[in-house]
């Protein structure tokens, strides 16, 4: 399987992004296409993959130009068609990619995979789901930032995507929950009100609503919420996880004692840093699309990369586009809307 890669993107680099693509094709069965400038790239791929099995499962496909982090999505992708992240979307179109992922503009990356591989049928807005980490597992949150503003049938479409996605983590029945600031019924803004009528009277395992300190419990499968709401989780969410490490470091060497007992505990430390750690998950996939896509943080290290990749392989093993495909047929669809 050929995954490409927008190997421009990032906060750190073609280097960094190829090293996660040598990781990726070394552990899994796959090839990627690295996407971008082929004199960067193929010094990079040299220096990197020497003596490595992995070098023969790496391609280059040259792109002249790239979107910058700062630049206007739609204003990039309609002036850059030759750039990394559009050149990557188009291998999926002509079917020699199954997949694409990317750590660059986000904005970008989202607006070209919509514009090059459409919608999936019956799907009014493609979205983008995380993988948060909880006491008991990993719970799929949908939207995180594709669409901040939503109604009803966008949430119930986002469950849907979502639960389907939740399949990557062998979740049979997804319980789905609603994102709001009570756990009765009536509690909630009229989006979230409309909403939770639709899911109950849905075929989706809808459990009700959930509350911001139960995200973390892993009582749910699924959370849905709109794209505003779903991203200040997850800045939050990245956000405490590194102040709480930071700060435990801070408090550990106020004492000879209190450093004693972190190296007698430096194995459990560990193990709560990757729990809790992005890197983990690779990346947030948009679902909704004709194909397959990962959208990666900017400052995503290598293990980040080479776990996204995977990702996208798994996705499209499991054919995670028909179970959306199937489930939305006959059910509650809306037209979708122009971009």
């Amino acid at each position: 399987m050929h995954i490409a890669l927008d190997a421009m993107g990032g906060d750190h680099g073609p280097r960094e992004l190829i090293a996660g693509a040598l990781a990726a094709a070394e552990q899994a069965d796959l090839d990627v296409l690295l996407v971008g400038n082929e004199t960067v790239l193929a010094r990079h791929v040299q220096e990197l993959a020497a003596g490595r099995d992995g070098g023969r499962r790496l391609e280059i496909v040259h792109a002249p130009t790239t979107v910058g982090m700062d630049e206007n999505p739609v204003d990039a992708i309609r002036k850059k068609r030759d750039s990394s992240i559009m050149v990557a979307f188009e291998l999926v179109k002509s079917g020699r990619a199954a997949a694409a992922v990317s750590a660059g503009n986000s904005g970008a990356t989202l607006a070209a995979a919509v514009r090059i591989l459409g919608r999936l049928k019956n799907v009014a807005r493609p979205g983008l789901a995380s993988i948060f980490p909880t006491l008991k597992g990993p719970v799929v949150i949908m939207d995180v930032g594709a669409n901040v503003e939503c109604r009803p049938i966008h949430l119930y479409q986002f469950a849907v995507m979502a639960s389907a996605f939740s399949r990557l983590y062998h979740v049979e029945k997804p319980r789905v929950g609603l994102l709001t600031i009570g756990e009765e019924s009536g509690k909630g803004n009229s989006l979230v009100k409309e909403t939770y009528a639709l899911l109950q009277k849905s075929a989706l395992n809808f459990i009700g609503n959930v509350e911001g300190r139960d995200v973390f419990k892993g009582d749910v499968d699924v959370i849905v919420c709109d794209g505003f709401v779903g991203n200040i989780c997850l800045k939050i969410s990245e956000g405490l996880a590194e102040s709480a490490m930071k700060m435990l470091r801070d408090e550990i060497v106020k004492s000879p004692l209190a450093k004693l007992g972190y190296l007698l505990a430096r194995p459990a430390f560990k193990k709560f840093q990757k729990r809790v750690d992005y890197a983990e998950y690779g990346g947030a996939p948009l679902l909704g699309i004709k194909g397959s896509g990962i959208i990666c943080h900017g400052k995503s290290s290598a293990y980040a990369i080479k776990n996204a990749l995977i990702e996208a392989m798994e996705m499209e093993r499991l054919k995670i586009n028909d179970f959306i495909s199937r489930e939305l047929e006959g059910g509650v669809t809306v037209q979708p809307e122009v971009a």
